[in-house]
């Protein structure tokens, strides 16, 4: 299956060079020797390939990918990504072009402002993350989308993802644990203070294209964290861009992203908070309590 690159493989180029181009940037950021690896194992893979990534893909799904030498579930996502839309997701994060707003105010029914909102509140900045929490119960409890909304963009991603792998998770479960991610959040801050991170130059709001932005790479439970501050409309018009952390996950079959904020009201007022996880952080930091039917009406066990 795997033969020397024929001359009319040019999109088989073209994702190679990204592929290299994110090893480039893995490796100039200090990450682990064995992510650099894999991405050099996978662009001499894709260059190599006899065939055209989208024939393999549409043949044979993920699957396909992630039985050719040196490509993983996390590669073979972005590489289904890049076939669909174009884009690398880990490079675009790596070089600070992650724009997680204008994806999810690409879909219908969804304009920049509620995009906005379902970014900041629900810690969402991918289409898969989206559809989980269309289905969960989450989205709806954003200000401005109800259940006829819902629906909507339940309908859409249906549609959008229905090419593209969807990893699969326990019922249930939403993420890495809270635990974890407060603790990658925490070593990300502490680094980022002490200017022990590399940084990079963001795309967005930074015309003079200094490199400002902290980023690090680590790794929890299994998982490949990448982490740098939010960098959207939002966290530069509140003052957060120092507060706010995204944290984009891959391994144990999925792949992700996460926010993490200091809380500003309520029992959680000054504590770090993953963003749609709110009841889990009661937990961890054990203010959480048992419903009482006296006291709390809606019945989350917060009081």
């Amino acid at each position: 299956m795997i033969a020397r690159a024929e001359p009319g493989l040019t999109a088989n180029r073209e994702a190679a060079a990204l592929l290299r181009r994110t090893e480039e940037l893995l490796a100039a950021q200090d990450e682990d020797g064995f992510r650099v690896r894999a991405y050099h194992r996978a662009a001499e893979t894709v260059a190599q390939l006899g065939e055209p990534v989208a024939d393999l893909l549409a043949r044979d799904g993920l699957g396909g990918l992630i039985a050719l030498p040196g490509i993983g579930r996390g590669i073979a996502a972005d590489l289904s990504e890049y076939v669909h839309c174009g884009r690398l997701p880990a490079l675009e994060r790596l070089a600070g072009r992650a724009d997680p707003i204008t994806l999810l105010a690409s879909l219908p029914g969804i304009g920049v402002i509620l995009a906005d909102r379902i970014h900041h509140d629900l810690g969402i900045g991918s289409l898969e993350d989206l559809e989980l929490a269309a289905w969960d119960g989450r989205l709806e409890q954003v200000p401005g989308i109800g259940p006829r909304r819902v629906a909507m963009i339940q309908a859409t991603l249906a549609t959008r993802l229905r090419r593209r792998w969807t990893p699969a998770a326990p019922r249930g479960e939403v993420g890495p644990p809270v635990a974890e991610l407060l603790d990658v959040d925490r070593e990300y801050r502490r680094k980022a203070r002490a200017a022990k991170l590399p940084t990079i130059a963001p795309r967005r709001f930074n015309p003079r294209g200094e490199a400002w932005l902290p980023v690090l790479h680590t790794s929890r439970g299994g998982r490949n964290y990448t982490v740098l501050f939010s960098n959207t409309a939002a966290a530069h018009r509140l003052g957060r861009t120092d507060d706010w952390v995204v944290l984009y996950y891959e391994g144990r079959g999925r792949v992700g992203q996460a926010t993490v904020v200091t809380e500003r009201t309520g029992r959680l007022r000054g504590r770090r908070v993953v963003r749609g996880r709110e009841l889990a952080c009661f937990r961890h930091y054990g203010i959480w309590r048992p419903p009482d039917p006296h006291r709390d009406t809606d019945g989350d066990g917060v009081i």
